[in-house]
């Protein structure tokens, strides 16, 4: 599945609420749209391919576009849902996401179904979602573990000197079981992380063209030009001096 917080939302399409009898059996085909559902109260137990997914009060749920799926509801209760589309593929199958509670969430719901009744209002509710899906993108166990050196890390990347080590500390684990989560969560080490970080804040300093270019590179966190000037290019293949005559942003 793609990370939540990286998808375009393209339309919100239905926001309602549910109420699932203990008991429920039900064949759903050929999904029009995806969705996201929470539960308020109750569980429902979702199948699809021999595989189960659960929504309960510690388990949103997101449900596949254009699939078929049955579900069982095993506890009585009331199941917000938002249907959506997206601009990529989001998922095949229905998946479970742990949360910690589902109250915020809910509320967040209410607010977008009350924004949903003015159209003047569809900016504001899509802020709304997108607060949602990015919240519900931080929310896994492991995540939260890092999440700490993550916030770090926005606040702290110019630093040349930030560690591993100190990241570490931030989340009051090892070292090295802070590398093994990391790269495991966001498929790239933390040196590499914040690299990436660094150069797309160089491009946007390159790209005003107010700096030159050695001091782009002590306010991005390296530690000298040269290195700077080599890893740009080996990331965008332009020199930053060459990035920046080609992405200089002249008028408006």
């Amino acid at each position: 599945m793609n990370t939540l917080n990286k998808i375009t939302v393209t339309d919100i399409k239905e926001l309602f609420t549910v109420s699932s009898p203990r008991g429920r059996k039900e064949e759903i085909r050929n999904r029009k749209s995806y969705g996201l559902s929470f539960c308020a109260e109750g569980k429902i137990t979702y199948e699809m391919g021999g595989k189960q997914a659960v929504s309960d009060e510690k388990h949103a749920v997101i449900l596949p576009k254009g699939r078929s799926y049955s579900l069982y509801g095993n506890k009585s209760g009331i199941f917000p849902v938002i249907n959506f589309d997206c601009k990529d593929f989001l998922c095949d199958e229905v998946i479970s996401l742990p949360i910690q509670s589902s109250d915020t969430y809910i509320k967040d719901f209410e607010k977008m179904k009350a924004l949903s009744l003015f159209e003047e209002n569809r900016a504001k509710m899509m802020s709304v979602f997108y607060g949602i899906l990015h919240r519900l993108s931080t929310e896994s166990s492991v995540q939260n573990v890092i999440l700490p050196a993550i916030k770090y890390i926005e606040r702290n990347y110019q630093n040349p000197k930030l560690s591993n080590a100190e990241l570490a500390e931030k989340c009051s684990i090892s070292e090295v079981y802070f590398r093994k989560i990391f790269t495991e969560t966001y498929k790239t080490t933390p040196k590499q992380f914040i690299v990436d970080i660094r150069i797309n804040k160089a491009k946007q300093l390159l790209s005003d063209g107010f700096i030159k270019v050695g001091a782009v590179a002590g306010l991005c966190g390296f530690s000298n030009q040269y290195h700077f000037c080599r890893l740009f290019k080996e990331k965008t293949g332009l020199t930053p001096t060459e990035y920046a005559k080609q992405n200089r942003i002249y008028k408006i």
